[in-house]
Order: C-alpha cells, then structure tokens, then sequence
C-alpha cells in the first residue's frame, strides 16, 4: 500500500490536562510546567510533572501530565483504568466535559478535588487540510480505520479532526491499542463511513 494511504498510529496512556490554577494547586504557586519530551501533535509535550489519580476504590500513581496548559482540566483514562479506581466514565470527544465524572488529583504541593473532567476519549485522527482532501473527508466526520496483523481489527466511530495545527496521526487508547496487539510504527488504513450515526461534537 502507498505510504500517503497509511495513517499511523498512536497508543495514547492515561494522562492529564491541567488548568493554571490546578497546576499552582498541585506543584505550587508559579509553578511552569517542565517539558520532558515533545509528542506527535506540534506544541504538544509529555511534562516531568506526575500526579496521583485517587478514585472510590484505589488510586492510579505517577500519572504523567501533559502540556501546554489548557483552560479546563482534564484526564483520559482507559476503561480498564475506570475498573481500578471505580468510576464510570463516558466515552467523550477531548473538551466535552459536561456531565463527566471527577475524582481527587494529589500533587507534591497539594490536593485537588475534581468535580468534572474524566473522560475516556474517543478514538479519532488529528489531519491537515492536506490531509483530509487526500483521504477525502472532512473536519468532524465520522470513519472506520482497519488494522492488520494476527489481530487485526475494524475500528468504528473514528472522529476526524482537521486542523492546520495538526499532524497525521491516529489516537487509541491503551485497550483499543492492545486488542489489536499493536506496536511501534503501527498504522491502518480508513474506510469511509462509519456504521452506526454519531451525534456532531458541539464547538
């Protein structure tokens, strides 16, 4: 298959988004975050800074935080995670945090105690405009990406998300990576279409 047909793939650990105020809150006051290495998106970084998940039932350690900053808070979790620390939480587009659970935050500095933003994300494709005309879709429509390989696997419900700020990359989870068994320099390739409606993410 043609490399340009390809959409790499990235398995995405549990993290978190801070707000300033939380970052302050849990690393102290003026604390700036510390970039430890970049990520696939440009401007997007994985920080030194960790902190402790702590749910009804048990707490998940050294969960990495991501930078920049963001204006609200927010922590993605596979459902295997959602089992250990004993909240459900709903499979949510990055940003859709209304209704969504929350849980405690513990940093070296202090405590935060979350009411909303624990999410699962939605699996999905960041793409340039480039991009998307290659593929042919758009902003916010909604695919099915195969994978190959022993467990190869359709994925269904593929938010595509358009921006020049972007860079090709698709984004699973821990669960979804590991049904599929996939390593370094994973890829698949999209089918258009998605086999059950999605309602359109909100702006």
């Amino acid at each position: 298959m043609p490399d340009e047909l390809r959409i790499p793939i990235s398995a995405s650990v549990r993290h978190i988004h801070l707000s300033r105020a939380h970052v302050e809150a849990l690393f102290g006051a003026d604390h700036q975050l510390t970039r430890r290495s970049d990520l696939s998106q440009p401007g997007q970084f994985a920080c030194e800074e960790t902190v402790a998940l702590v749910g009804p039932k048990r707490s998940i350690e050294k969960v990495r935080v991501l930078g920049p900053e963001r204006a609200e808070t927010q922590v993605e979790i596979s459902r295997t995670d959602e089992f250990s620390l004993g909240i459900d939480a709903p499979i949510r587009p990055s940003g859709k945090l209304d209704g969504t659970p929350g849980l405690k935050l513990v940093g070296p500095a202090g405590e935060v105690e979350l009411e909303q933003g624990v999410i699962q994300s939605a699996r999905h494709i960041h793409m340039t405009p480039d991009d998307a005309a290659r593929f042919g879709v758009s902003d916010r429509d909604w695919v099915m990406v195969r994978v190959g390989g022993e467990r190869g696997i359709i994925f269904d419900d593929v938010l595509v998300r358009v921006s020049e700020k972007y860079a090709l990359d698709m984004h699973l989870d821990t669960d979804e990576a590991n049904a599929a068994d996939l390593g370094p320099e994973a890829y698949g390739v999209l089918i258009k279409g998605a086999t059950t409606v999605q309602p359109e993410p909100e702006d």
